[in-house]
């Protein structure tokens, strides 16, 4: 007797079409993404920007600021992904409902209510805390590095600049003096009237590289005298930075090796577990007992040591409070960090060195000087040992 297998029939159409909650199965991340949208976000500052009652209707901003949100919860940033994922996968379908918006829209979207819905993350603490999820008894504090949308090697340093912008100049005016020959020549051959008269092509391009470079160094030497003027020495964020800050003209001079990157100026060279590689350095603080991030940020500056303030500030901000504990690794170990996590009486654990293999404490070589809070540091973890909050 031959087996009897379920009809598999591809052409066969349904009479009632099934709901889009039957998608995805029943307390998947598709759901609660779109639910939380839907009834839990105030999304009024996006609606409220739509006023003009002309044109073809848009897709719903709501749906599309979910769509947004689920993507990212998987790992989707890119608009051609995001709108592809809308045509071919079934917990996209549960979020837009079975509509699909185009690359252009999801872009065009993100582009014009970015600040609105990087505010989303707020809301997002505060229905986290309202749920008891963040209680901010220790909060673990690292960074790393992402690689930004540009080369390494279309960075150029400060005093490769000045070579290259005195030997373009050079020969831009070698340039001039030959077309200016070759003007000459070309009026007695064919007349003033005639086009032979014009600046070659090539000349264009070589005037526009040395405008460039000129502009790069202006910025760089701008943020010499900004980092001189900055208590920390160090680096501002990139959000923030204006124009007019960035090119304002500056008697500071930058040291040669001091680079700057022609296609993602704010990006900065970094070391990463794969060498070094234009990047930014991204922090994030959680909330040890749920995991969930209580503050992020993103700053051209490698070094995490000048992150941990600004860090405890953004907690802060985000959720009314500081935490009661905080741990990280020795990159953010300092005596100004230290002494902060004093001051606002959060209780660090900060490793003050890189643990040797087989060590119970992650306090390294430095001891710091006595009474200083670098030694009441490596006290606290050589105490507290394999049970130690570290």
């Amino acid at each position: 007797m031959a087996k009897t297998f379920r009809a598999w029939d591809v052409d066969v159409d349904m009479l009632f079409p099934p709901s889009v909650r039957e998608y995805v199965p029943a307390g998947h991340t598709a759901h609660f993404v779109r639910d939380l949208v839907r009834d839990s976000l105030d999304l009024s500052e996006i609606l409220s920007s739509y006023t003009e009652e002309r044109g073809f209707p848009p897709y719903h901003p709501v749906m599309m600021t979910a769509l947004l949100l689920y993507a990212y919860t998987q790992g989707i940033y890119s608009s051609r992904r995001i709108a592809r994922a809308c045509e071919e996968r079934t917990d996209f379908m549960a979020v837009t409902a079975l509509q699909r918006p185009d690359f252009r829209t999801v872009n065009a979207f993100r582009q014009r209510h970015a600040s609105a819905l990087s505010r989303l993350f707020v809301q997002v603490l505060g229905l986290c805390g309202a749920a008891g999820l963040v209680k901010l008894g220790h909060v673990a504090l690292d960074g790393t590095k992402i690689r930004a949308n540009a080369s390494r090697h279309k960075a150029m340093s400060y005093g490769r600049l000045k070579q290259r912008e005195s030997a373009l100049a050079a020969e831009v005016a070698r340039w001039f003096e030959s077309a200016e020959a070759a003007d000459a020549a070309d009026d007695r051959i064919h007349g003033r009237d005639r086009r032979g008269d014009e600046t070659p092509d090539w000349m264009k391009d070589k005037q526009q590289r040395l405008q460039r470079i000129r502009e790069a160094k202006a910025a760089m030497e701008a943020e010499e005298a900004e980092a001189e003027g900055r208590p920390d020495g160090g680096t501002a964020d990139t959000v923030g930075i204006s124009e007019t800050d960035r090119d304002a003209p500056s008697s500071a001079v930058p040291p040669d090796k001091k680079q700057r990157n022609f296609t993602d100026p704010d990006s900065r060279i970094m070391k990463t577990p794969s060498g070094f590689e234009q990047s930014y350095n991204a922090q994030a603080a959680v909330d040890a007992s749920s995991q969930v991030i209580v503050a992020v940020r993103v700053t051209n500056a490698g070094n995490d040591s000048r992150q941990l303030v600004p860090m405890l500030d953004a907690i802060h901000l985000n959720t009314g409070r500081d935490p009661s504990e905080l741990s990280a690794d020795s990159g953010y170990c300092s005596e100004a960090n230290l002494s902060a996590l004093e001051e606002r009486k959060v209780r660090g654990y900060i490793a003050t060195g890189r643990q040797r293999h087989g060590s119970t404490s992650p306090t390294g070589a430095g001891s710091g000087s006595p009474g200083s809070c670098l030694r009441r540091m490596v006290t606290r973890l050589r105490c507290g040992g394999h049970r130690s909050r570290y």
